[in-house]
């Protein structure tokens, strides 16, 4: 049986549990990391299972795979899911970019907002939040803008691999609250309604966790 790594409230950790839950993958999961909550991730027994520290890891029948994004194809192309990750190139490139994208300068958006304001974390001052929420707020305007032109998902008309860690990032910025209105793009939250129709997404995204 495919083993997690992972507390279930990391984002990253809950991308693989709602893809699970899409596949219907059967799966054990261990609670590691959440900043001393759960098991250390300093120790010798989860290096060496990832070298760099950070979860998730999945251990697929002695197959080890860590950072989430790459899970998330591989156990994609593992059960041939097509229609989430397709085999031609040109079609899997417009799913990967957007993965690629959230996983870098739409997660960098908001580190600093969601840090402050939601884990109270004072290592983010007044000014850092300010500036976070700014561009926290434009990564969604342009998934926002994405969404008009494509169909109602982020990779085209049909929900794709690419919908998790954006949809997950989407619920992030409705979990962070604003002093000012939040901007009304209405394309983001037909999707957001949209993705709650999917059960692995009420489970492990919209869920009551930010």
């Amino acid at each position: 049986m495919l083993r997690i790594y992972g507390h279930p409230h990391s984002i990253n950790v809950r991308k693989v549990l709602w893809l699970c839950a899409e596949l219907e993958l059967p799966y054990a999961r261990e609670d590691w990391g959440g900043y001393g909550r759960f098991r250390p991730l300093d120790t010798p027994e989860f290096r060496a299972l990832n070298p760099v520290g950070m979860i998730p890891v999945i251990d697929d029948g002695g197959v080890i795979v860590w950072e989430s994004n790459v899970i998330l194809r591989y156990l994609a192309a593992k059960t041939g899911r097509h229609d989430l990750l397709p085999a031609d190139p040109a079609a899997r490139a417009g799913i990967e970019q957007w993965m690629d994208w959230q996983a870098s300068d739409f997660n960098n958006s908001w580190r600093a907002c969601f840090m402050g304001l939601v884990r109270g974390n004072p290592a983010f001052d007044a000014a850092a939040i300010a500036t976070s929420l700014q561009q926290f707020n434009a990564a969604v305007g342009i998934v926002d803008a994405q969404l008009g032109r494509n169909g109602g998902h982020i990779a085209g008309g049909s929900f794709t691999l690419a919908d998790i860690p954006i949809g997950l990032a989407v619920h992030r910025w409705y979990s962070v609250p604003m002093e000012d209105a939040r901007p009304d793009y209405r394309h983001v939250a037909a999707y957001y309604d949209r993705l709650n129709t999917r059960p692995g997404y009420r489970a492990h995204g919209r869920n009551g966790s930010p």
